[in-house]
């Protein structure tokens, strides 16, 4: 075969006939483009079979991690959504109409963290979250009360199994770490954000009562009585002796 001659490109058609050649792909060349339009320099390229085996690039990989990421909150987020439409049990059990969802009295729980007066020692925003989270596990086991005759302890243990598989649902990570470790806080009692929240869990059940007693003309007793002398912060024991004031107040008009 003869040897391949150097080759100067003088027109961009004389150029593509040349890199369309099959024969080139099989040798290498010696290829002369032309540095400017003036043709004043010269530079050598190496002519090279194309290489067609993909690469994966960082940002193909970073898309699949956030599409995957997303799969994982998106899940999440779905499981959650029995805490939006599962009503409390002890409302339930008291034959109230439309009573509060599981997610609509932690949402006030965490309104109520966001709306207290700064507290020395206490981080608002840790008690936002914790508020968010500590019922969480209902999602799954739903809500159990002690009418349900369920152990403490085996109560314990099938919502920690079930916040376990939420968050593996959630994929695991940084974020599934911090909602297992909010709960675990609040569970154990371990914090002062822990305390005041333990506080506004029992303040937002006893204001609902009264909320409850108010709009269907019932007396709820039960739930004043399951929480005195429980609360444990200034915050709380002032929080539930206002709604007690008004609760005394509202029973006294109807005595009268």
């Amino acid at each position: 075969m003869a040897a391949a001659k150097p080759f100067s490109s003088s027109s961009p058609h004389t150029l593509y006939r040349y890199l369309t050649n099959p024969q080139r792909l099989h040798r290498p060349c010696l290829l002369k483009l032309p540095f400017n339009s003036h043709h004043r320099k010269f530079r050598s390229v190496r002519c090279q079979t194309p290489e067609f085996e993909p690469k994966r690039s960082a940002l193909s990989t970073d898309v699949t991690e956030k599409t995957s990421s997303s799969s994982f909150c998106i899940d999440f987020l779905t499981l959650c959504r029995s805490l939006k439409t599962t009503k409390r049990k002890g409302w339930v059990n008291h034959g109230i109409k439309g009573p509060e969802s599981i997610a609509d009295h932690m949402y006030r729980m965490a309104l109520m963290a966001l709306v207290v007066g700064d507290l020395p020692g206490i981080n608002r925003e840790r008690c936002i979250k914790i508020a968010i989270v500590h019922d969480i596990a209902e999602a799954i086991v739903g809500d159990i009360t002690p009418s349900d005759g369920i152990p403490k302890v085996e109560k314990a243990r099938l919502e920690q199994a079930a916040l376990n598989k939420m968050c593996n649902v959630l994929g695991g990570g940084m974020r599934a770490e911090e909602i297992e470790e909010l709960w675990r806080e609040y569970e154990d009692n371990a914090s002062l954000e822990a305390n005041l929240v333990k506080d506004f869990d029992k303040v937002e059940m006893i204001l609902q009562a009264l909320e409850y007693e108010t709009e269907h003309d019932r007396v709820l007793d039960e739930f004043f009585l399951s929480t005195a002398g429980k609360f444990q912060t200034e915050v709380g024991k002032s929080w539930a002796a206002e709604i007690i004031a008004r609760r005394n107040s509202r029973l006294a008009k109807k005595l009268d």
